[in-house]
């Protein structure tokens, strides 16, 4: 199914389920006698569905539940195609994975139903709801059966609805960057779900770090090759990759093909030792192959599709500048070495942007954005990205000609 597909799905269909689990949870809390205390807690659910990137910044929520239960206690509930950077992250035991298909509401529902019978044979004492005001996963969350449930409540806001399904409700703060966010719910487990809203800890005490990359030798090695195969006689001199397209689920977050080629032509022209990479997904391969035609050098190449997500990232640690708008390449390449730039228009690298690695964040501050956010269950209005029109190619060209001249800098020091 397509971005805007699940979205519609869950506002149509979510708000009636949603209202319906509430109904029943009152009525069952009515009639069921609370416990004094609350049972152990041996076994936690994490929920994030949808943006790889996204599971990049949950790295700490996700190292903090694992000292609080164990590696092997600790479970993720995500989407097929998202599930490779939770075993590129090595957190978790690859059983502990959970994953749902989407390719339509029929496989979607079925496996959901699968994952909801397995998580119920282990018994999860606890679930963490990563989805900001989704309803699908507050409704996972319900249905799972865990005595604690933590996920955003919308309190006395208008924020979407999503019933009152979490037993530990957490107030949304949109100044906080989403990985603080995502380690606030881990956090609140441990609170009484009668602190009303959670969580009231200093901001100071949540800790985030970013999970760092280290490829094997033998990889490194194997891609070293496949690179001196490609490049021949010109495999010298630093590599500058470009990530053209983020997909179709935020299409407001692109920076325009015209531009990045325009971009690869004037590094080329300042830089000729460089060698240009355009890099992407199988679905954007024909798409990166016509703007490495159009920049029309035997200096840039395409290996969009060509790549598993484990081999970009090792490319990332042999490579010295990525140019990207706002996507999961962003925070892959934040595990990294490899300067990062990063374009923002309706999202905001205050909540989103990388926490690790060499961030060069370009953001134009438009009075709009950000315009995709938590509070309108992440639909914009807009017919006009003008947030990422307004970044001119000269100062994307001025950021890269920085960090290469700053690596190169550095090179000759250490030598």
């Amino acid at each position: 199914m397509k971005a805007e597909t699940i979205r519609i799905i869950d506002v149509w269909t979510g708000k009636g389920i949603c209202f319906f689990l509430t109904a029943l949870r009152r009525l069952l809390d009515a009639f069921t006698p609370r416990p004094s205390s609350p049972s152990p807690m041996r076994k936690i659910l994490f929920i994030k569905l949808i943006e790889q990137g996204a599971t990049v910044l949950a790295y700490s929520a996700i190292h903090r539940a694992i000292e609080q239960v164990g590696r092997e206690n600790v479970y993720f509930l995500v989407f097929e195609e998202n599930r490779e950077i939770l075993f590129i992250l090595d957190l978790l035991p690859a059983e502990n994975v959970l994953i749902v298909r989407n390719r339509d509401f029929l496989t979607f529902s079925r496996d959901i139903l699968s994952a909801l019978i397995r998580v119920r044979r282990l018994r999860m004492d606890a679930v963490v709801d990563l989805e900001f005001f989704a309803r699908a996963s507050a409704i996972i969350s319900f249905l799972t059966g865990a005595e604690r449930r933590v996920g955003l409540h919308r309190f006395t806001s208008e924020a979407p609805y999503r019933g009152d399904l979490m037993t530990h409700r957490v107030q949304y703060n949109p100044y906080f960057h989403t990985a603080k966010a995502y380690l606030l719910l881990v956090e609140a487990l441990a609170r009484s779900p009668g602190e009303i809203p959670l969580s009231k800890i200093p901001e100071g005490d949540l800790a985030v770090t970013a999970p760092r990359f280290r490829p094997t030798e033998e990889e490194t090695g194997l891609l070293e090759k496949r690179l001196a195969d490609i490049w021949g006689e010109a495999g010298s001199g630093p590599m500058v990759l470009l990530n053209p397209n983020a997909g179709d689920l935020l299409p407001l977050r692109k920076w325009s093909t015209e531009n990045f080629i325009d971009l690869g032509r004037k590094i080329l022209e300042e830089r000729p030792d460089v060698r240009l990479i355009i890099t992407g997904a199988p679905s954007e391969a024909a798409a990166a192959e016509a703007v490495c035609s159009r920049i029309g050098s035997r200096r840039a190449v395409t290996l969009a599709g060509r790549t598993t997500l484990r081999e970009l990232l090792v490319l990332y640690t042999l490579a010295d500048v990525l140019v990207t708008n706002d996507s999961g390449p962003g925070h892959f390449a934040s595990m990294t070495d490899i300067d990062n730039v990063v374009l923002f228009g309706p999202e905001t690298p205050h909540l989103f942007g990388a926490i690790g690695g060499r961030p060069r964040t370009i953001y134009a501050k438009l009075a709009c954005s950000p315009c995709v956010n938590a509070f309108n269950h992440r639909f914009s209005p807009c017919n006009d990205n003008r947030c990422m029109q307004v970044i001119t190619v000269e100062e994307v060209l001025r950021t890269v000609l920085a960090c290469l001249a700053e690596r190169r800098k550095a090179s000759e020091t250490a030598s």
